[in-house]
């Protein structure tokens, strides 16, 4: 089953355990039920916490799109965009890059992930205190709206197949194993955006067009959705995250 992000399930349960909701321990093992061995987050995070920061924040930046990425050095940004996500803090300033490998013999195969440090500014809070759900569910649904209207004007079969189709409804956000103290609007939010997100990677994966043309605006239409998805999941998942810190009240 295609899951968020690690990053994502990172900062939504690291935070929590930051609130008081469970121990750390207990939260690395719930954002990553998949990853048998992982390396300088722990250590990491605790240090975060000690300083006085409240909420870890995620950023899903792109090719081309640094939207969310605190501003750091080249070779951060390269590690970040290279990786598609990262986690970072807003008071101090930091930021963690993860690198999925796996190790172990074939057949006995496991998945681990570093977490590299990299330095970062800080950012102001009024940026993530500002994020609302109730805007970036309005956001996405307008961009998901337009993209079905494109997609219906290139013809072919926009989703491709089964799975994808699946994941249109829903159904899979509504599996994701997230902390019970979040915001239920984020929660709604977070579960379209990682939803629909899958759904347009599924359905970049399989040709449904009509013509090569046609197949190559269709790719780009949901390269646009994808990426707009990843925006609005990780602006959802800041907001949660500043709810769960007490930054804001929990609408």
């Amino acid at each position: 089953m295609p899951e968020l992000p690690a990053s994502v399930r990172v900062a939504l349960w690291v935070t929590h355990a930051w609130s008081g909701g469970t121990t750390l321990t207990h939260a690395i093992d719930r954002a990553l039920p998949d990853v048998d061995h992982t390396e300088g987050l722990v250590e990491q995070v605790r240090v975060w916490r000690d300083l006085g920061e409240a909420a870890l924040l995620v950023a899903l930046p792109g090719p081309g799109d640094l939207h969310g990425l605190p501003r750091c050095g080249p070779v951060a940004t390269d590690a970040a965009v290279e990786a598609g996500e990262a986690v970072f803090v807003a008071g101090l300033g930091g930021m963690l890059v993860p690198q999925v490998s796996t190790f172990g013999s074939e057949g006995a195969r496991g998945l681990r992930i570093d977490w590299a440090e990299h330095d970062a500014d800080p950012v102001p809070p009024h940026r993530i205190e500002a994020l609302e759900p109730s805007q970036l569910e309005r956001h996405l649904r307008g961009h998901l709206l337009s993209a079905i209207d494109e997609l219906d004007r290139i013809g072919g079969t926009p989703w491709a197949d089964d799975l994808s189709r699946d994941l249109l409804d829903d159904r899979l956000g509504a599996d994701w194993a997230l902390p019970d103290a979040m915001p239920e609007r984020a929660r709604k939010v977070i579960g379209l955006a990682g939803t629909v997100a899958v759904a347009a990677e599924v359905g970049l994966g399989a040709s449904g067009a009509v013509t090569a043309a046609h197949d190559e605006q269709r790719a780009a239409a949901l390269r646009r959705l994808a990426r707009s998805c990843e925006q609005t999941l990780a602006d959802a998942t800041n907001a949660a995250c500043a709810q769960l810190a007490g930054w804001v009240p929990i609408r």
